[in-house]
């Protein structure tokens, strides 16, 4: 038998590898302490699953497991109450108080005789099954018998306990609703990644989702909203609605017996109800509860914040606590979400009571009322036994005494929250937000925005940031799935999977090192099984990522990579689809003209760009006017060869606000120039507008511009999204210099959501022909 291997340790990244070939050991979340062996346990007609009567907590446990294995073999393994310490072809389920790995942790021993899986509670038993299934074949999760199946399992010890208390997943069903078969679905799917929190986020400006007894009309009213925005909240000016009335709630007892499911799969389910802010379709129900009670508030039909908010009178408080009453009895969890974000102050600030109510309280300003909204909330919380979550702003104006903090702006929130000694649940934007885009934005089904690659979700650690006092104050990670975006459960399922197999890795396994290689080859594994499960998971793990670099000689050259290590790649540059019979990629392609490359894989994955080589490719250039500090930090994005394929992706663009967009590229040496091309975005609800005109000079000295083009932009105001180009055709020029004068369109026009206020020019590649 191999020495015990832990995960944090070198040796583990090199065993995992070396048995994940054979496919033997493909677990995730990978176990926090693992012993890899020869040989199988072979699981056969006359195998018996015991579990003895003083256990019989753990009978459930092993009627799942023998059920699994009915459906997927036909093999009718009898459980059976007992059977001697020493029986052969016999799988031992049963409960060990003594083994030191807490309510979560099991210990599981997988000999060639014999398995057995202890622990201290039925919730370790359970994870200690997810383990078993992961070590049979694939097709133990098949819905219907696989034939030609060796029922194995491999030689191995393991002791495993998760790293963090919570470990969870958000579903936000207010955007778009969710029938109750999906939200077990989904429940399940945690359940697969040993995660054990559903936070369900039922209410919102565009719909409440829960029913409330006392309050008929939060579903009556507030579920329901008029229309919903077509395509992406900036894509038209002005916006376009479908003029479809859409809604859906879940009633009591829907709730009910989605909880009972969850416990049997040791899910908590944190129900969240949105206060103070994100409470219009509240409002909507019930306008009294506002600071203008006679205003027609109306359910949100588009995404974003609203400005209208709880007025925090004692008749707001009194619904709320009857809500949250309702809210409690139906869910046995500790805790309850409120949110306590994005709560704009406007209608606050023009509130007399509210200005008078910050007077009478001794409150400094809106924020420190806020605050008082909160305490007051989680007093009448904590009143019942339970404790509140919020996110990061409730930090603002003064956290709650007993608070639980959900960092989501970053990691400062977290990291401020736990220096304070509360307790914080790290849910970062830029490592767990799964509505961001991951992969191409313009190949991609559409999404709010940002890149979150599973490599980037994979390599976060929770604790980065906190010092070793601040530790302790970790509860645990949560992936957050918001659905403006997401109107159905495939699509849910399409951003959630296999990025949440990532975060539940991350949350399970003990801190140190973690090979994203080892994952992805144990992942491939494990997305067969969600094949089975009928998941549709997205496949960008697969994907090919060009990325431009130039070699010593100045040539532009594209690297093909993928996250996909044993597979190949076949490429072509003639326009030709490529098969297993093209070139096979091995180094970087080096392009000496506008050249288009497609490329395929041996897992199925597929990729096409152009590149563009010009004069200015990977020249230096500089900017008389700084852009925003995150749009070109390298000076190479409007040189880089790659040509923006979208206005989905900003990342492709390079922005400056208020002032015109100005750039001198120096090519080395006068040469021949005969064309200048860039493109501009129109964005106008960003409030990104194209250029009034773009000027293009050229200058042998960097000084005299003499030969100078300049042309008006011309564009509808109104319309969808566009990339505009610009073209300066100099026939014969000669320069070393280009220079190109973008003139800033001044503030936004009247009527424009941000009117008077300045607005911005994005402009990507700068083409030198």
């Amino acid at each position: 038998m191999k020495k015990l291997l832990f995960v944090f340790s070198l040796a583990f990244i090199c065993c995992t590898s070396l048995y994940a070939q054979d496919n033997s050991y493909n677990l995730v979340p990978f176990p926090a302490q693992f012993n890899g062996g020869d040989g199988q346990f072979v699981v056969n007609g006359q195998t018996k699953i015991i579990v003895t009567a003083k256990d019989a907590l753990l009978k459930p446990i092993a009627q799942s497991l023998a059920s699994a294995l009915k459906t997927a073999s036909k093999l009718n393994l009898v459980v059976a109450p007992a059977a001697p310490p020493t029986a052969t072809n016999t799988i031992f389920i049963r409960l060990n108080k003594a083994l030191g790995l807490g309510n979560e942790g099991y210990k599981l021993v997988v000999g060639k005789e014999r398995v057995i899986l202890e622990s201290a509670t039925p919730q370790g038993a359970f994870y200690g099954l997810q383990t078993i299934l992961q070590l049979l074949p694939t097709a133990v999760f098949s819905p219907m018998p696989v034939e030609n199946v060796a029922w194995t399992m491999p030689v191995c010890q393991i002791q495993d306990k998760p790293r963090f208390v919570h470990r969870g997943l958000m579903l936000d069903v207010a955007r778009h609703f969710m029938p109750a078969s999906f939200v077990k679905k989904y429940i399940d799917l945690l359940a697969l990644h040993k995660m054990n929190v559903l936070h369900w986020h039922l209410t919102d400006d565009q719909g409440w989702r829960i029913e409330i007894k006392k309050y008929p009309k939060l579903t009556q009213v507030g579920s329901k909203r008029k229309e919903t925005l077509v395509g992406h909240y900036s894509e038209n000016y002005p916006q376009k609605y479908d003029g479809k009335e859409y809604g859906g709630f879940y009633t009591q007892a829907e709730i009910k017996d989605i909880v009972k499911y969850a416990q049997s799969k040791y899910v908590t389910i944190i129900p969240e109800i949105e206060l103070p802010g994100h409470a219009t379709a509240a409002l909507a129900a019930y306008p009294e509860l506002g600071c203008e009670p006679s205003k027609n508030y109306q359910v949100g039909t588009k995404w974003g914040v609203m400005y209208d908010v709880f007025c925090p009178t004692e008749k707001t408080f009194t619904f709320l606590q009857d809500v949250l009453t309702e809210v409690m009895a139906l869910f046995p969890s500790k805790y309850v979400h409120i949110g306590g974000d994005e709560c704009p102050k406007d209608a606050w600030k023009k509130s007399t009571f509210c200005q008078e109510l910050i007077k009478k309280q001794g409150l400094k300003d809106e924020h420190e009322l806020q605050s008082y909204f909160i305490k007051r909330i989680e007093k009448f919380v904590n009143s019942k036994g339970k404790s509140i979550i919020g996110w990061d702003e409730i930090l603002e104006g003064g956290v709650a005494p007993n608070a639980t903090v959900m960092s989501w702006r970053g990691t400062s929130g977290g990291i401020e929250a736990a220096k304070q000694k509360h307790n914080v649940i790290m849910t970062p934007t830029t490592y767990y937000y799964l509505d961001y885009y991951q992969g191409n934005p313009a190949k991609e089904p559409l999404a709010i925005g940002g890149y979150l690659p599973i490599e980037k979700v994979y390599g976060y650690d929770p604790a980065d940031g906190f010092d070793e006092a601040s530790k302790k104050y970790i509860l645990g990670v949560q992936g957050n799935l918001w659905t403006e975006y997401v109107p159905t459960p495939e699509q849910v399922e399409y951003m959630t999977f296999p990025r949440a197999t990532a975060i539940a890795e991350s949350a399970w396994m003990p801190s140190g090192v973690k090979n994203f290689e080892d994952f992805a080859m144990r992942l491939k594994e494990h997305l067969k099984r969600l094949d089975y499960l009928k998941v549709n998971y997205s496949k960008r793990i697969l994907d090919i990522r060009a990325v431009t670099q130039f070699n010593n000689q100045g040539q532009l050259q594209v690297r093909l990579d993928k996250l996909d290590s044993d597979s190949k790649t076949y490429y072509t540059t003639d326009g030709k689809q490529p098969t297993t019979s093209s070139t096979e990629y091995t180094m970087p392609i080096t392009l000496d003209k506008i050249t288009t490359i497609k490329a395929i894989t041996t897992a199925g994955a597929t990729f096409e760009e152009k590149f563009f080589v010009h004069r200015a490719k990977g020249k230096p250039y500089k900017y008389a006017n700084a852009p925003d500090d995150w749009a070109d930090p390298d000076k190479k994005k409007l040189t880089d060869g790659q040509v923006a394929q979208s206005p989905q992706n900003s990342a492709e663009w390079v922005q400056i606000s208020g002032k015109d967009l100005e750039i001198t590229i120096d090519l080395g040496e006068v040469k021949p120039v005969t064309k200048v091309s860039a493109n501009f975005l129109k964005l106008i609800l960003y409030n990104i507008f194209p250029p009034t005109s773009v000027e293009i000079g050229l200058s042998r000295d960097g000084e005299s511009f003499k030969e100078a083009l300049a042309q008006p932009v011309t564009y509808q105001l109104e319309g969808g999204w566009q990339i505009l180009p610009v073209v300066a055709d100099f026939k014969t020029a000669r320069a070393r210099y280009i220079r190109v004068r973008a003139k800033n369109a001044g503030n936004a026009p009247a009527g424009h959501p941000e009117a008077g206020r300045p607005t911005t020019i994005s402009m990507d590649e700068v083409v030198v022909d």
